[in-house]
């Protein structure tokens, strides 16, 4: 049976994780949507006011009585950096307790196996972090790299983007002074978005390279293998583009960002800012991508039939091209009769980096 700390702890934390995906609330609402009594919710959210958690937002609209206090999460009172690791880059973002971003930074740096590495990149967040009025209110660091990870060997078993097997991620967390977590790269872009929006979903991460997480029941499926989500790898032209992995056909050779910057572009903001000024290459390019990636989702849609977030860079330009897209989706799904399953990301280049960080904040929820 749970002591009388235990049950204060569990109501606390599941009053603070509602105003946390709920934005501006209110006594009220989350008396009724909690199915508290009153006083236990006056009592829990007057302590956790006084404690810098929570903190009044501003007032409802009069209904003839005194007007009602809106409570919201208060952004400074705990944040988390996010980092996120690629073959070539580094992007670093700081977060505050509303899943805001408070600074981002992407830095030119090629991934090795070196310890040097490990010291360069603790280096960079050391930097990133100088100006941080308040150190101490920093959680912990998480780490997104694109490949499957272990989390109870520490070690990433397999990335084919990093090239590397078996890595230990030991000297990687010693070189930080602070509490450090990984996370795959897909799995924390859908961490990213707010979960509780989507009772399952896919997330789509289409960067440089292909990658996907599940999430089913609002958590994250990672399969019997830690394996989930590995769209990029299925098999989408057989005996196509040979992909990087050393197969033929993979989706990540026809989906990824890489295959419209490939051999002219080298970024994605230079290929979209071509195909916004007419380039017939680039309008040629894009409506192949279209079409591979409208096949994509239609095989996903009728596989696991549920929301599928389009994230990464590409889908945070795929927003301002829904049009083209549903109707090549529509070309080749007949079960469903429109597509609002498809959804948007929330952030484009960050997503991984803050879905990582965010786990400090589940953390201290948690144990709040």
């Amino acid at each position: 049976m749970a002591s009388k700390t235990e049950k204060k702890n569990n109501t606390r934390s599941r009053i603070v994780s509602y105003v946390m995906n709920n934005a501006d609330t209110s006594k009220v609402e989350i008396s009724k949507n909690l199915n508290m009594s009153m006083p236990t919710v006056l009592s829990n959210v007057n302590e956790l006011m006084a404690g810098g958690v929570l903190m009044e937002t501003g007032e409802y609209a009069s209904t003839g009585g005194r007007k009602a206090k809106s409570i919201g999460i208060n952004p400074g009172y705990r944040y988390a950096m996010g980092i996120c690791i690629t073959a070539n880059h580094v992007g670093m973002t700081l977060v505050n307790m509303r899943s805001e971003i408070e600074k981002t930074e992407r830095v030119r740096m090629k991934f090795s196996q070196e310890i040097s590495y490990c010291v360069e990149l603790a280096s960079l967040a050391k930097k990133f972090l100088g100006d941080m009025d308040e150190p101490d209110k920093l959680l912990g660091i998480g780490i997104s790299i694109p490949g499957i990870i272990s989390q109870e060997q520490h070690l990433v078993v397999k990335s084919h983007a990093l090239q590397i097997e078996n890595y230990s991620l030991n000297f990687l967390e010693q070189a930080f002074s602070c509490p450090v977590c990984f996370e795959n790269d897909a799995n924390a872009a859908m961490l990213a978005e707010d979960i509780n929006q989507y009772q399952d979903a896919i997330y789509l991460s289409l960067n440089n390279t292909l990658g996907g997480a599940f999430c089913i029941d609002r958590k994250l499926f990672a399969g019997q293998n830690r394996k989930a989500g590995e769209f990029g790898h299925m098999i989408l032209v057989p005996g196509g583009r040979k992909c990087y992995c050393g197969k033929k056909g993979c989706a990540d050779a026809y989906c990824a960002a890489s295959a419209l910057t490939a051999g002219r572009y080298e970024t994605l903001e230079q290929f979209m800012e071509a195909l916004s000024h007419g380039n017939s290459e680039a309008e040629k390019k894009w409506a192949e991508y279209l079409d591979h990636l409208a096949v994509l989702i239609s095989n996903l849609r009728m596989a696991y039939d549920m929301d599928i977030i389009l994230g990464g860079e590409v889908g945070g330009y795929l927003a301002d091209h829904m049009i083209p897209l549903g109707e090549k989706v529509m070309e080749y799904n007949g079960f469903d009769c429109d597509i609002r399953y498809l959804k948007n990301c929330t952030y484009r280049k960050e997503a991984s980096a803050v879905g990582a960080a965010k786990h400090f904040f589940y953390e201290l929820i948690r144990n709040i």
